[in-house]
């Protein structure tokens, strides 16, 4: 199959999304098929390092990311992909495939069945934390959205629970909806070096019992109670030291490092920015735990990652894989409050050696069994040759008759 994706952007600032892109699309190019991604991107950002064929239809303006490039691009190239894939939605990326693809219908082209991944973006947290924000996407819902859901072949959802929770935002809601597997690949070897490598940007780190947080300096992440939380738990150890990695999005780090000062924790506390490649990697290496409070994660690609580095977790409720960490006793699980994130730390300081030591081995066999991009990479292959298949199939038929 050839295959193109539909992204607003490649930034690696994305998070998630971006990263299972770059690495599912690996996977199903090793499996044979042929992948592509259009992104709103300006030409010069985010190409040179980009592993995949880009088409950089931007520059795209204000934070709808509107192209005018993307919509003529599709019209005269749909027709060379058996199907194309929306990554994300709330964006002009999603629309502007609509709007191409019901134009080559109205004019009798060919027209390439398409899918959309919603990427947690229909959760009903949004609607509580954002109330005008939520009114505004109500009044955009049912002229955009709404219609570019309703029209694709299948809507994609990483977790039961995600699929059940995005019926709740909007009452007027049709979509077909598809459970698929999803997560990330490998860690790629020589850990040695990436932790030697991790250790000389931030040599402070060394002797100490890290707690590593992973992701987007962002509200929803409550990063705000795992600083409170953490401060409750601080002295007991000196060595204990928390480390929080990502990148600040919305200017609320100097805030925290307010607040971290104000709980006089400031100097158990590294931030070390947007972490990548090695410098990610010897992050993950040399914490003895990952935490994610979420307030909402519809699958969490960082907590996949650290299952893969043999790192327990301890997660909120709201990261929408954590029955999964549960049954497989790969962490801990509790409420996404400053009480239940106590708790987390709490249960993981408590136990002994050697049961975190079972645990570790826990978290790795989790990933294998359940997050392995491989095995998501053939399970989408199987929907989406199914699909192409039966559409093909027909038009055959129409055209026969």
């Amino acid at each position: 199959m050839k295959i193109l994706n539909v992204i607003s952007s490649i930034n690696p600032a994305g998070g998630g999304p971006i990263e299972n892109l770059k690495q599912s699309g690996r996977c199903l190019e090793e499996l044979g098929h042929s992948v592509e991604v259009a992104s709103l991107d300006a030409p010069t950002q985010y190409v040179k390092d980009f592993p995949l064929k880009l088409h950089a239809l931007g520059p795209s303006y204000t934070s709808y990311r509107y192209s005018k490039h993307l919509v003529p691009w599709l019209k005269l190239n749909a027709h060379l992909y058996d199907c194309i894939i929306v990554r994300g939605i709330w964006q002009y990326s999603g629309f502007g495939v609509w709007r191409a693809l019901k134009w080559l219908e109205q004019n009798q082209k060919t027209t390439p069945p398409y899918f959309v991944f919603t990427h947690g973006m229909l959760d009903p947290w949004f609607k509580h934390a954002y109330p005008l924000k939520h009114l505004k996407k109500w009044l955009y819902w049912p002229w955009a959205e709404y219609r570019i859901l309703r029209d694709a072949k299948a809507v994609f959802f990483t977790s039961e629970t995600e699929k059940i929770l995005a019926r709740q935002s909007f009452e007027l809601y049709q979509c077909n909806e598809i459970v698929v597997n999803y997560g990330t690949a490998s860690p790629p070897e020589d850990a040695y070096r990436q932790i030697q490598y991790y250790l000389e940007r931030f040599p402070e780190l060394r002797s100490k019992r890290i707690v590593l947080f992973l992701s987007r300096i962002h509200p929803k992440k409550g990063c705000d109670i795992l600083i409170k939380a953490f401060s409750q738990i601080a002295q007991t150890d000196p060595n204990l030291h928390l480390v929080i990695a990502g990148p600040d999005q919305t200017g609320w780090q100097s805030n925290l490092q307010s607040l971290a000062k104000q709980l006089g924790i400031e100097q158990n506390i590294t931030w070390t920015g947007m972490l990548q490649g090695d410098l990610k990697w010897g992050a993950f290496r040399t914490a003895e735990v990952f935490i994610l409070p979420s307030h909402q994660e519809n699958f969490g690609i960082v907590v996949a990652e650290a299952l893969a580095c043999r790192l327990p977790v301890l997660i909120s409720n709201k990261v929408n894989i954590w029955r999964e960490i549960v049954a497989d006793q790969a962490g801990f699980v509790e409420e996404d409050t400053f009480e239940g994130t106590v708790k987390l730390f709490k249960r993981w300081i408590e136990l002994l050696s050697s049961q975190q030591d079972l645990m570790s081995i826990n978290a790795e066999n989790c990933f294998t069994k359940r997050f392995q991009v491989n095995r998501a990479a053939l399970n989408l292959v199987d929907i989406l040759e199914n699909t192409v298949f039966d559409v093909h199939k027909k038009k055959n038929s129409l055209s026969m008759n």
